[in-house]
C-alpha cells in the first residue's frame, strides 16, 4: 500500500492553513506545520506524532527555515507537497504606509516563501517530484482596491515568481501553482489579523471606506468555504498535471474576467501608440 504524501503547511495555526492541516490529517496524510508559536499548533491540532510535526519557525529567517526543513526530512524521511500559506493583510494607501510597514509586509508575504522554496527545492529536485502551492490572493491578479496597494503588490510578486518557478522546476518533475483565493470565511479580515496604517490620512475617503467595509461588512460574510478550498488543494495535489494558476471562488473568477476586459480595452484603445515604437 502506498504511503500517503508528506505535506508542509506554513501559517497553520488559523484560517485556511489550520483547516487544511486538519483535513490532511483526517485523510491519512503526514503533515509538518509551522507557526510563530508552536503551542498554538499543539492546542489546535495536537502534539508531535508519527503523522504530525508542529514547528515554531520565523519564516523570515532563512537559517530558521533551513533548520525546520531538515527536521521535517529527519522526522518523515521525505517531503512531497509544500504550501506557502503564511502571510497577512496590510491596509493603507501607498502614501500613508511607512517604509517599515511596507517592508515588513514584503518580508512576510514575499521573502519568507522564497526562503521556504530555496530550502525545500534541493530535496524535491533529488527525488524528482513534488508540488509547491503558493497561496496568493485575488489581489494578486486584480489590484484596483484603494488602500490595498502594498498587500496586492506582494501577491503580484508571488504570482510572478511562481510562474518562473513552474518553468525552472518542471525539468525535475516538480509542479508549482499560484493560488488566487477570493473572499473566504476565515479570520483574515478580523482586526486581530488585518493590519491598518499607523498614521492614516483621512483625506483618502475611498481607502477609509474600503477599510471599514472589510472590517465590518465583509468580515464574517465572505461567500467561500475554507473547508472546500482545502478539498480543492488536496485534489489538485493528486493531479498528474496541476495548473500553474488556480483560482478559488466564483468571485475570483469574476475579478479575473474583469481584469482581462480592462487590459484588453486599454490595449485596443491605445494600440496606435503601442505599435508605433518600432524602427
Amino acid at each position: 500500500m502506498e504511503t500517503k504524501k508528506v505535506w508542509l503547511v506554513t501559517g497553520a495555526s488559523k484560517g485556511l492553513g489550520l483547516t487544511l492541516v486538519k483535513k490532511l490529517l483526517d485523510n491519512g496524510y503526514r503533515v509538518a506545520a509551522t507557526s510563530r508559536n508552536a503551542q498554538s499548533l499543539v492546542e489546535a491540532i495536537g502534539g508531535e506524532s508519527d503523522s504530525f510535526l508542529p514547528l515554531e519557525v520565523s519564516l523570515t529567517d532563512n537559517d530558521a527555515v533551513e533548520a525546520a526543513v531538515k527536521k521535517i526530512i529527519s522526522h518523515f524521511g521525505k517531503l512531497d507537497v509544500v504550501v506557502n500559506n503564511a502571510g497577512y493583510g496590510q491596509l493603507g494607501t501607498l502614501e500613508e504606509l511607512t517604509d517599515a510597514e511596507t517592508r515588513e509586509n514584503f518580508d512576510v508575504n514575499v521573502f519568507a516563501p522564497l526562503n521556504v522554496i530555496r530550502n525545500v527545492m534541493p530535496y524535491l529536485r533529488a527525488q524528482k517530484s513534488g508540488n509547491i502551492f503558493n497561496i496568493a490572493s485575488v489581489g494578486g491578479l486584480f489590484g484596483s482596491f484603494p488602500g490595498w496597494g502594498v498587500y496586492c503588490s506582494t501577491k503580484f510578486a508571488m504570482a510572478g515568481f511562481t510562474e518562473a518557478l513552474a518553468e525552472e522546476a518542471k525539468e525535475f518533475g516538480i509542479h508549482a501553482t499560484v493560488v488566487y483565493p477570493g473572499y473566504f470565511r476565515t479570520d483574515f479580515l478580523k482586526s486581530s489579523s488585518l493590519r491598518t496604517p499607523k498614521s492614516p490620512i483621512q483625506e483618502y475617503e475611498a481607502a477609509r471606506q474600503s477599510e471599514q467595509a472589510h472590517l465590518q461588512d465583509i468580515n464574517g460574510n465572505q461567500p467561500n468555504d475554507p473547508e472546500k478550498a482545502a478539498d480543492v488543494l488536496i485534489a489538485i495535489s493528486e493531479q498528474e498535471k496541476p495548473p500553474v494558476h488556480l483560482l478559488l471562488g466564483s468571485d475570483a473568477y469574476g475579478m479575473l474576467k474583469n481584469k482581462i476586459d480592462i487590459i484588453t480595452n486599454d490595449a485596443e484603445q491605445w494600440k496606435e501608440y503601442t505599435v508605433s515604437t518600432g524602427y
